[in-house]
């Protein structure tokens, strides 16, 4: 087995609350024995299980980040029993500037899985969380938001997965998010997924969408708060007590098949016809294509697939062919 080359400066073995970094070696012009230097945290009490909590995983996406670092400033030793590791920003380059994918390599680190320690920068780190960090943990927590280009209705999500135990354990970890929304997700492309990575090794995995549009506001930054303390208190973690606080059931959303995507066939101007969080039903009008270098073109609608409730909507009004133009997921029930 080859070794990675990243040195984590904090003493996973350690009691206590640790901050510190994982340095990657990255020679370049301006540094010469450079390394990127990726934010972690530790706090460590006593038996129990361990957590692996990350965000900035696509570093144009906030709410994680805002979130984990508020928790690793504000928990106290004595609120764990167990492990919790965090790492607000896997994807620290791509975090420093603001973009979904590292200006480094352009590596999309969620799409970087397993990884190479022999790799590209990006490679690299995710194979350290898919040799190193993962292996250590029960639980995982992934956050996302939309990004620059994709807007969501503010959910929680898990998988479908072959081992139905690990399928429940999944989604009763999701629930316990309390998030607004509760999807069961469907992947367009689960090869290269983080996701994968950690459900292939057992783990009980969520992952997040919580809003986007490259910003955040005041209830999707509140919905990862609370969220992370949630699930932490799930796995036996985090040991104070919840705020008692009144909260509508979340609504629960399945994707059972490739129909709940829409996809450009053209490129354009788009009008969407729908808006983020609406209802529609099967064969309803949910967007046009307006070709904006000529006159006399009609433009291009696009219809719903499936009943159901747009989960997920592009943010910009200039597409190109293969963007993706919404999600629609089916209602199916509700959780308290």
């Amino acid at each position: 087995m080859i070794e990675t080359s990243i040195t984590p400066t904090i003493d996973f073995e350690q009691s206590g609350i640790q901050h510190g970094f994982l340095r990657l070696p990255y020679s370049r012009d301006d540094s010469a024995w450079g390394a990127v230097m990726i934010p972690i945290a530790q706090i460590k009490n006593g038996e129990g299980p361990t957590a692996l909590v990350t965000g900035g995983n696509h570093g144009d996406e906030y709410e994680g980040q805002i979130a984990l670092l508020d928790f690793v400033n504000t928990c106290q030793l004595d609120d764990i029993q167990g492990t919790v590791i965090v790492v607000p920003a896997m994807n620290y380059p791509a975090a420093q500037v603001g973009s979904r994918v590292s200006p480094i390599d352009k590596g999309n680190l969620n799409r970087s899985f397993p990884g190479n320690p022999i790799g590209s920068v990006t490679e690299k780190i995710a194979d350290y969380f898919t040799r190193y960090l993962v292996p250590r943990a029960d639980y995982v927590l992934d956050m996302h938001s939309g990004g620059k280009t994709l807007d969501f209705i503010p959910f929680a999500a898990c998988h479908y997965l072959a081992d139905k135990a690990q399928e429940a354990r999944c989604e009763a970890a999701m629930q316990a998010f309390g998030a607004p929304y509760e999807v069961k997700m469907l992947e367009i492309d689960a090869t290269s997924l983080y996701d994968t990575a950690v459900e292939e090794q057992g783990k009980t995995f969520v992952t997040t969408e919580l809003g986007g549009a490259g910003t955040t506001t005041p209830e999707t930054v509140a919905i990862a708060k609370r969220g992370v303390a949630n699930f932490l208190r799930h796995a036996g973690i985090l040991q104070t007590l919840a705020e008692e606080e009144q909260q509508a059931p979340a609504i629960r959303i399945d994707m059972p098949d490739n129909r709940s995507y829409v996809f450009a066939e053209h490129e354009g101007i788009l009008e969407p016809c729908v808006g983020l969080g609406d209802y529609v039903e099967q064969g309803q009008l949910v967007a046009k294509v307006h070709i904006g270098h000529r006159t006399a073109v009609l433009p291009f609608e696009y219809y719903a697939p499936r009943d159901g409730i747009v989960i997920t909507r592009n943010f910009s009004s200039k597409l190109k062919m293969g963007d993706c133009l919404l999600v629609i997921g089916e209602i199916v029930g509700t959780s308290s």
